[in-house]
């Protein structure tokens, strides 16, 4: 799973004209549900969700002390498909990644569901699953942060990418060997040439 939670003053969710979800201070958290994901991807980020601390200690004045479930907040959850588009190639995103449609709404619900038995179902708000929905909201901070319930899982590479990696590795491990000297010689591993 993936999910990019901002903290907001203020957040709703519009869909055809209609406000369908709508949430004061607290969290605003679009979430994408990869085809790979499992029961145990929703718990940690559900956890992760409730527990991330972007809000002031009141008592202490720490900037990063509390998450929204510490400070009795609210949580928007809007399902966001497009969070494991890929473009590394051509300028169409491919969203084969992405969980099928009906699945992932399941997931979704689940997730929603979990958060609630966590927290406090009345603090949880949503958008519309599937729906062309218009998001608005007051970033505080502005604090935005990716979260991911497999980071390295994912990080997949192109081959012209992998490539062009590769050539930099050697160009560097090449530099690494042979350095000018000030003599005009080069030094190899610890000997002058």
């Amino acid at each position: 799973m993936r999910a990019v939670l901002q903290k907001v003053l203020q957040a709703s969710v519009t869909v055809g004209g209609k406000v369908v979800g709508e949430i004061g201070p607290g969290v605003c958290v679009l979430v994408g549900i990869s085809r790979d994901d499992t029961p145990e991807d929703m718990e940690y980020m559900a956890k992760k969700v409730l527990g991330m601390r972007v809000f002031a200690s009141s008592d202490t004045g720490n900037m990063w002390a509390k998450g929204v479930q510490d400070m009795g907040l609210q949580v928007l959850c809007v399902s966001q498909f497009t969070l494991y588009g890929k473009s590394t190639k051509g300028s169409k995103p491919d969203f084969h990644e992405a969980m099928k449609s009906d699945e992932s709404r399941l997931f979704f619900d689940k997730f929603v569901q979990r958060l609630g038995q966590l927290y406090d179902p009345t603090k949880i708000e949503t958008g519309e699953f599937g729906a062309m929905m218009q998001v608005s909201l007051v970033n505080d901070g502005p604090v935005t942060l990716q979260l991911d319930s497999r980071k390295f899982v994912y990080a997949e590479r192109d081959d012209a990418v992998s490539a062009a990696t590769a050539a930099k590795d050697k160009r560097r491990q090449g530099f690494e060997q042979k350095q000018p000297q000030p003599n005009g010689g080069e030094h190899r591993l610890g000997k002058l040439v």
